[in-house]
């Protein structure tokens, strides 16, 4: 870290980045980014700091029984960010700012567009890909597929992060919209 943090300025860090990716993320995603990717926090005070903003209001995480829920920068918490924002450094804002740039639709697709598979009895694969709601991460759109090898499996579900949008729109057209 570029700078002696304390539990406020670690706060509106962590507000920052959730302000700057403009996107709702996962638990997962936001100690990736803030702890193993960057050195802007350490990964306990991280998961503290981030269930402290939720009790306070800056940060929204929805009451959901899916497996990982989306947490948000609130109104409060864009109200707090503005008004105490001198407080990060701006070498460090420089970089979150430059990480949500580049990164920004990487952690989107990773959420939002989301596949699997699995052997099946036979030996063939089931594959599973998904589109997911930004904010409670329910399914808006599924597909089950079968491939007959693993290495068939695994460029299907690799695939699914840059085709999904277009299959989803095409599929949408046809069936809702004529």
């Amino acid at each position: 870290m570029d700078f002696v943090p304390d539990s406020t300025t670690n706060k509106l860090v962590l507000l920052y980045v959730l302000d700057k990716m403009e996107i709702p993320l996962t638990e997962n995603s936001i100690l990736e980014i803030c702890t193993s990717q960057n050195d802007w926090l350490n990964w306990m005070d991280c998961k503290d700091l981030l269930a402290q903003l939720v009790t306070a209001n800056f940060v929204y995480k929805p009451n959901t029984d899916n497996e990982e829920n989306r947490y948000s920068i609130t109104v409060t918490g864009r109200g707090c960010i503005s008004e105490f924002y001198t407080r990060i450094p701006a070498s460090l804002r420089a970089k979150i700012d430059q990480f949500a740039f580049d990164n920004k639709l990487q952690y989107k697709r990773n959420q939002e567009y989301v596949s699997k598979n699995y052997k099946n009895e036979d030996g063939s694969y089931t594959v599973e890909l998904k589109i997911l709601e930004p904010v409670t991460a329910a399914t808006i759109f599924g597909i089950t597929v079968k491939a007959d090898t693993r290495h068939a499996a695994m460029l299907a579900c690799k695939k699914w992060r840059d085709i999904a949008p277009t299959i989803y729109e095409s599929v949408y057209g046809k069936i809702i919209e004529n």
